[in-house]
């Protein structure tokens, strides 16, 4: 998931609190810091959901150019959106990340993976009362597979070389085994629409626990109560209301004043100003997000191989770590993966700051003039921090980067995977297999990095199929390595999911899958009323 984050109007100072600038917020609207908040750890809530209330989200992540389109969405809005209004076949568990059911209330593999069979519920009714078959299920997962879609799921639906009903069942024959099938299935593109959205696919009918009530792209969106909603642990308040709010002061001092519920993407820096707000809790989420900086390796000067070591080896990720997400993550090494993802890598060295290797590798590039490197709070919370730390750790390595600011609306149409030095941010995956499906395989529409190697494919390919675990490790273990030293990323921080709400919100599951809980939080969380 891409994620648009606006954050503030002028850049604060790495590593400082900018407390004028908070309370000037909070002021304005009524409030002033003090008493005690919460910081939550994550754990499970063993509370009864209560019914009721409208749930106000004020969230960063949404845009002008943004689309009801499921196939298109890329920021958290569209990502919790999707969530409202829609299901998938199936589900991730918050804890484990196993495949559980959803649409799709059960599922059989063949022997070798290859061949796997869906029996779809025959209770569930779209919004606008016609009930869902096995042929809406067909048509949306065709459409997401089209060749000239542009979906974001596209890379995880090119191994699925048949989809079709057979004795009233689901069934897809894959190119090759794949024993993470359902997973991919829990993908927030592939929401089932009537008709697979074949005739307008930004058409919001779908199962979800909520009908659209009005949208304004990059604005708001409000929702009401599915009442026909097909299952009754979900959906606990009567209406939701979205409002874009991409700086993040604004999104603070609405939270402090009790103007919205919840909150994403807290910028670390505010916490210890926002935990003094009363009736405020912070919400921790570890996961498999990341911050980062792209490379094009199909475009000079960066399909130099050594002029892309010399940059992993120049950025001080510790520094990034501590005084731009205050800690709230932990360190990256170059590749997509981390130990929150089934059968992760071990044993690979750390790459740390290195201003003698990077001196190096740049002197080996042969290249002598300054990288232009792109970036904006739209990226990531603190990633103009981030670019400016970065380009002073280069510096000391003989390495000169030139940070420019980019504007924050239509950042993710106009630099990201366009330009080819950029900040860029990504939520997880379910899998290991889905993750560099996504945005390494040399076919991915999302392929951010052009990191277009078939051997790499033939890797990957080869692991999605195998079905001995130690073998299956040992090939991402490879890829790893080869993304880690040959490809286009460079990967300083995993960072935590940082959130917040009124403590009158309760029952907000910490879910390993992906941010906002992963996707859900409007669906899941009730009022202690």
């Amino acid at each position: 998931m891409r994620d648009f984050i606006k954050g503030r109007d002028s850049l604060i100072g790495i590593g400082d609190v900018n407390r004028r600038t908070f309370l000037s917020g909070t002021v304005a609207l009524g409030l002033t810091a003090g008493l005690s908040g919460t910081l939550i750890a994550p754990k499970a809530r063993a509370e009864e959901p209560k019914r009721g209330g409208h749930l106000k989200l004020g969230l960063k992540g949404g845009a002008t150019t943004d689309s009801l389109d499921p196939a298109t969405y890329s920021g958290s809005v569209s990502f919790i959106i999707g969530h409202l209004w829609g299901d998938t076949l199936v589900e991730s568990d918050p804890a484990t990340g196993a495949a559980r059911p959803s649409i799709a209330e059960s599922w059989e593999p063949s022997p070798d993976a290859s061949v796997w069979t869906f029996k779809i519920r025959n209770d569930v009714t779209f919004h606008d009362g016609s009930k869902l078959t096995i042929a809406d299920v067909i048509a949306t997962l065709k459409r997401h597979a089209d060749e000239g879609s542009k979906s974001g799921a596209l890379g995880l639906m090119r191994s699925i070389k048949a989809i079709e009903e057979k004795a009233g069942a689901l069934v897809l024959t894959l190119t090759e085994g794949n024993a993470d099938l359902p997973l991919i299935l829990t993908d927030y593109h592939l929401v089932i629409q009537p008709g697979g959205g074949l005739g307008n696919p930004a058409s919001p009918i779908g199962t979800g626990p909520y009908k659209l009530a009005s949208y304004e792209a990059g604005v708001h969106a409000t929702f009401e109560k599915n009442a026909a909603d097909w299952r009754s642990d979900r959906g606990f308040v009567d209406s939701v209301e979205i409002i874009v709010m991409n700086d993040a002061t604004a999104r603070v001092a609405a939270l402090a004043s009790g103007q919205v519920h919840f909150i994403n993407n807290v910028d670390p820096k505010t916490v210890p100003l926002l935990t003094r707000a009363p009736r405020v809790e912070i919400l921790k989420t570890a996961g498999k997000g990341f911050y980062s900086f792209l490379m094009h390796c199909n475009t000079a000067p960066f399909d130099n191989n050594d002029l892309r070591l010399a940059l992993k080896y120049a950025i001080d990720r510790q520094a990034i770590l501590d005084r731009v997400i205050g800690g709230f993550g932990k360190i990256g090494n170059d590749y997509p993966v981390n130990e929150n993802y089934a059968l992760a890598p071990g044993g690979i060295e750390q790459r740390a700051y290195d201003p003698d290797k990077a001196a190096f590798h740049y002197k080996k590039s042969g290249h002598d003039r300054p990288v232009l490197l792109r970036t904006s709070d739209a990226a990531f919370a603190g990633a103009v921090d981030a670019a400016v730390l970065f380009q002073e750790s280069a510096r000391k390595a003989g390495i000169e980067i030139e940070v420019r600011r980019e504007p924050e609306d239509g950042y993710w149409t106009n630099v990201w995977n366009v330009q080819p030095f950029s900040a860029t941010y990504w939520g997880g995956r379910p899998t290991q297999d889905s993750r560099y499906s996504t945005s390494y395989l040399s076919s991915a529409e999302w392929n951010d990095t052009r990191f277009k190697r078939d051997d790499f494919d033939k890797l990957l390919l080869q692991a999605r199929s195998e079905l001995d675990e130690t073998k299956r490790k040992e090939l991402y273990r490879t890829m790893a390595l080869t993304v880690r030293d040959e490809g286009g990323l460079i990967l300083p921080v995993f960072n935590d999911y940082v959130n917040a709400a009124s403590i009158s919100l309760k029952g907000f599951v910490h879910d390993i899958g992906n941010d906002l809980s992963n996707g859900y939080v409007a669906s899941r969380v009730w009022f202690d009323n």
